[in-house]
């Protein structure tokens, strides 16, 4: 095997394994700063060995190997004397002897928690959320910092401080890596389905910038949704986020045209949806509704893009049952923005003016003073109705307050046809 082809071997084995090695690590050592560190240097260590001897076929248990014989050289040459550390060092010592010393054959025996709990970390609700996000990515996603800061257009001494601020903040806090238990888990878990999602909407429409959508974050969101799903089937909110990013992955081929500029839904070749991530997320959908809960909002999500991932054309939505399940989400979320939507799905099924009568009363809520999307979804309804001097003004006010520079060319469009 080439060095190219040996360093692209380890890229791909770095992104697998290097959430189940450094969740690992922090079982082992307590401090996830020193467990990423060790796990950087066993992939520099496998960097250098692995073009001469060739990928291990076990490359997880490798690096896993070669990073304990690393904490145990830096216990010893720190002559660290305390006794959990002197403890550490035998243990890893007996391990590693147990197993002949064959790096390929050392393997962590509680993969899926190691992992679990290195989830809970990253996104932990002390942290702020930009914190969380970036922590995630680098860690449980394999991302460097570069990747990360290019995919949400920040600089990378930025994401590096926050991640370096994260770190800092759980070891001071003396942040326990552990599973919840069963009282604590809903709302943590809700803190890692809220950076996974997160994650994947800005891949699906980004925020800011001259691309319309970024796959790759996308990608990465629905790979950790996968994992977490293994991780812990018995929740039916985790099925229903992994329903929803595939059933919305599945429309990534027609969101764009040639040139790479927006399709929006109604406009949409159906044809150039990915049937297999359609069927993928109708079978997740259906594990979180045979779970016996009160439908909470990433499954409501996903019932409204199955919806939309049924139905042949838009016009052959069922629009009013997306209302319905808008109007429960509304319920669940008190949120404006989902408000918002129903409004549209209102709009849809019963009429413009019945959606813009929605919408009204959502002019005056403060945090969507600056959506540039309220401006967008008034500007339609009130094209619809006739009154295009009205929708003008409206598609020039979301163009003004939209950072995605597609998303602006679109509406300045819009705004041109009204004239």
């Amino acid at each position: 095997m080439s060095d190219a082809a040996t360093h692209s071997a380890i890229e791909a084995v770095w992104r697998i394994e290097s959430a189940r090695l450094i969740g690992g690590l922090v079982r082992i050592v307590g401090d996830l700063g020193l467990a990423e560190d060790l796990a950087q240097d066993a992939l520099v260590d496998a960097l250098r060995r692995w073009p001469e001897s060739g990928v291990p076929e076990k490359p997880g248990a490798w690096l896993m190997a070669a990073a304990k014989f690393r904490a145990i050289d830096l216990l010893r040459r720190g002559r660290r004397l305390e006794q959990r550390q002197e403890e550490l060092a035998r243990a890893i010592g007996a391990e590693l002897a147990l197993a002949g010393a064959e790096f390929d054959a050392v393997i962590s025996e509680s993969i899926e928690d190691d992992v679990l709990r290195l989830m809970f970390a990253c996104c932990h609700p002390m942290l702020a959320t930009e914190a969380r996000v970036a922590l995630t990515l680098r860690l449980l996603g394999g991302l460097t910092t570069s990747e990360i800061a290019r995919g949400f257009l920040v600089g990378e001494p930025t994401i590096a401080q926050r991640i370096v601020r994260a770190k800092r903040t759980l070891t001071q806090a003396r942040a326990e890596f552990a599973i919840p238990d069963r009282n604590e888990l809903g709302p943590r878990l809700g803190s890692v389905l809220e950076v996974i999602y997160l994650v994947f909407n800005e891949g699906y429409s980004a925020s800011a910038g001259e691309d319309w959508i970024r796959p790759t974050l996308a990608e990465e969101a629905l790979r950790l949704g996968r994992i977490l799903v293994e991780l812990v089937p018995g929740e039916q909110e985790v099925h229903g986020l992994v329903a929803l990013m595939e059933l919305q992955a599945s429309r990534f081929g027609a969101r764009t045209d040639a040139a790479g500029d927006p399709v929006l839904l109604a406009a949409q070749d159906r044809g150039r949806w990915d049937r297999l991530l359609i069927a993928r997320g109708l079978a997740a959908l259906g594990r979180a509704e045979r779970l016996a809960a009160p439908a909470g909002q990433y499954m409501l999500q996903a019932q409204i893009a199955a919806c939309h991932a049924r139905a042949a054309s838009a016009e052959q939505t069922d629009w009013q049952e997306i209302t319905e399940r808008y109007e429960a989400l509304t319920r669940i979320t008190g949120s404006p923005v989902v408000a918002l939507n129903r409004a549209v799905a209102a709009a849809m099924a019963f009429g413009p003016e019945v959606g813009l009568a929605l919408v009204e009363p959502l002019r005056g809520e403060p945090s969507l003073s600056g959506y540039y999307l309220l401006a967008s979804v008034r500007g339609d309804l009130l094209a619809r109705l006739g009154r295009t001097d009205e929708a003008r003004s409206e598609f020039e006010r979301a163009a003004r307050l939209t950072e995605n520079s597609r998303e602006r060319e679109l509406l300045t469009a819009r705004a041109t046809a009204c004239a």
